[in-house]
């Protein structure tokens, strides 16, 4: 049985989907997770919004600073999201084959895109990227340098509250709204694709949906991984407290109250819903592209191999 050329080219599709949209919304990603990592009362607070990150980098001439962790960033989004796009048409192709049906339910479809989600989280690059975004501009650490200075179970931190938000993603998909999206009529023949609008307002309106519900648990996982800011030395006994599910939920009650689950929400709003939309129309747009080469290559492999057994 050879390799699922379908998955495989949804994979990649997604995968250099996710490279696009994660390098061009970086600078406002930045800028979102350093205010939402910080959990301080009101009045105490150095960013009072999102803008204020920005301004603080302008001010102090570390604007490039804002792409501190991109390289991490992008290599968790390449890898994670190859994964997940080729595990979910994987699974999905899978769970059609044995059930004989021509469509997949709603039930079925979120837990195969949960499946897809869990299946491979790279943690450590999770954490390391979100260190590099919240360290103070111009001091970021490189990636062997945060692993190596780290425990072991540093380098997982919020690991549970990941696993969770795999939900986030099996909300979003646009199948959902959608339906099935890749028909074929051939055994051959190349999935069909949205056009680059629609796959853009279904994946802005389901990701805005998606995460509005789960975003108490992205703001804790922020807070769990966020670095150690200098400005706070003699409070590390309390920061390191804040490196637990519950420790974070404690300090963000006490702190900043109820409301405070919810700070930074517009602004992970925006990137998320900007991410997600601009992953899905690009991956739609490539998606054909895709699937030709791919069909092109697996073509020249089958040709080729004769030849080589001759030889």
């Amino acid at each position: 049985m050879g390799f699922d050329l379908e998955s495989l080219s949804e994979a990649t599709s997604g995968a250099i989907g996710a490279l696009v949209s994660t390098t061009v919304l970086y600078p406002l990603d930045t800028c979102k997770t350093k205010y939402q990592a910080e959990v301080r009362a009101h009045n105490q607070q150095k960013y009072r919004n999102i803008s204020d990150v920005l301004w603080e980098a302008i001010a102090t001439r570390q604007v490039l600073s804002l792409y501190q962790g991109l390289g991490t960033k992008n290599l968790q989004s390449f890898i994670s999201q190859f994964i997940y796009f080729y595990g979910y048409s994987f699974f999905k192709r899978l769970y059609l084959e044995k059930s004989e049906n021509k469509t997949i339910g709603t039930k079925a479809n979120l837990i195969i895109a949960a499946a897809a989600g869990a299946c491979f989280t790279l943690q450590p690059l999770d954490t390391a990227s979100s260190k590099m975004q919240t360290s103070e501009f111009g001091k970021s650490k490189g990636l062997w340098k945060i692993l190596s200075e780290g425990t072991w179970s540093e380098a997982f931190d919020g690991i549970g509250i990941s696993l969770l938000l795999t939900s986030n993603p099996s909300i979003q998909l646009k199948q959902l709204l959608k339906g099935k999206l890749s028909q074929k009529t051939g055994s051959e023949s190349s999935p069909e694709a949205l056009s680059a609008f629609s796959a853009f307002v279904l994946g802005a309106v389901s990701k805005c949906v998606a995460t509005c519900l789960t975003y108490p648990a992205i703001r804790c996982k922020v807070t769990i991984q966020a670095a150690e800011s200098d400005e706070d030395g003699n409070q590390e006994a309390e920061q390191k407290s804040h490196k637990t599910v519950s420790g974070a939920i404690y300090a963000i009650w006490k702190r900043e109250g109820l409301l405070g689950f919810f700070k930074g929400l517009h602004a992970q709003i925006v990137k998320t819903v900007l991410s997600s939309a601009l992953l899905l129309m690009i991956k739609e747009k490539i998606t054909k592209t895709t699937w030709v080469l791919m069909l092109a290559l697996r073509r020249y492999l089958l040709v080729s191999r004769p030849r080589l057994k001759g030889t």
